[in-house]
């Protein structure tokens, strides 16, 4: 009689292990999770796309009726490298002329007005050049033959210049940052599952956020605005602060859940914590040259 023993050794028979049920139970879980996955990635894009759209850096786009055209236009906001900035917009009626209107952001100058030039199909006109954090404050004006003057904007349109940023930084950060959004999302998601992989993902969202937030984000901030680190308590830039009251956040909770002390709790308040502060426009009360501080002739005076 053979027994098993005997026919490995003679054949090589390998009898079949039936998977164990912690096994069944993890491809379960994981096929259950797709979904929190697929939730918590619309969340992370809709949230990423509305702070990209809704930050005073995005270029302000509308339309324009100048005479008897009508035409679309985009002011830009924001400007990284050297040389001047461009203000360019596609006007077809070569009798349409325009104009722009500057002065520096915080500053005491008075308004410097230049004509537009035409090149083809649009009239365009060069911002002075500023230092990393420099604001420049500008209108835009067009006029048509036997039409009246038509200003694109109410309000001054506020253009800031900051440094060229390497892609070996930028990229990993944008990176980081992003997974990290994302894994802060489908922690809350699992906290509220009440799932066992909370623990597991609360670190990780944890090192993600000191990693692309705490690491990367200053050398970016470094190469963008010439300073580390501009947040509290060495300023108010608000881009610093919120990335450090997220990671305080993450980290709290990130303890709590291994003390097993308000487990579920405390990862579901961090991830909309995060997500709050992804909330709040790009770039707001973010860092800027105040003129007025500085001596004249100085810094980009026009």
């Amino acid at each position: 009689m053979f027994y098993p023993g005997k026919l490995r050794r003679r054949f090589g028979y390998q009898p079949v292990r039936i998977a164990s049920r912690r096994t069944v139970f993890s491809m379960r879980q994981s096929v259950k999770s797709i979904p929190l996955w697929l939730l918590a990635l619309a969340i992370t894009l809709v949230s990423a796309y509305y702070q990209r759209q809704t930050g005073p850096t995005h270029p302000l786009c509308g339309n324009a009726t100048v005479g008897k055209e009508t035409f679309a236009y985009c002011l830009p906001r924001s400007y990284a490298g050297e040389g001047d900035a461009t203000v360019a917009i596609a006007v077809k009626d070569t009798t349409t002329f325009g104009e722009v209107s500057y002065r520096r952001s915080k500053s005491l100058d008075l308004w410097t007005t230049v004509p537009m030039s035409r090149h083809d199909d649009h009239l365009t006109a060069m911002l002075p050049h500023q230092p990393p954090a420099g604001k420049v404050m500008y209108r835009v004006t067009f006029t048509a033959p036997g039409a009246r003057p038509v200003t694109l904007t109410n309000d001054p349109v506020i253009i800031r210049f900051k440094g060229s940023v390497p892609l070996a930084f930028l990229v990993p950060h944008i990176i980081l940052m992003f997974a990290a959004m994302l894994l802060s999302t489908r922690t809350g998601l699992e906290a509220l599952a009440r799932g066992p992989a909370v623990p597991a993902m609360a670190l990780w969202t944890v090192i993600l956020l000191f990693l692309g937030g705490l690491i990367l984000g200053p050398i970016v901030q470094k190469y963008v605005f010439g300073s580390f680190w501009t947040g509290w308590p060495f300023g108010g830039d608000l881009t610093d602060n919120k990335t450090i009251v997220a990671f305080i956040g993450w980290l709290i909770a990130a303890v709590r859940v291994r003390q097993r002390r308000d487990r579920y709790v405390g990862a579901i308040v961090a991830s909309l914590l995060l997500l709050a502060v992804y909330l709040i426009p790009h770039s707001v009360l973010g860092s800027e040259i105040d003129y007025t501080t500085l001596p004249h002739g100085t810094n980009g005076t026009p």
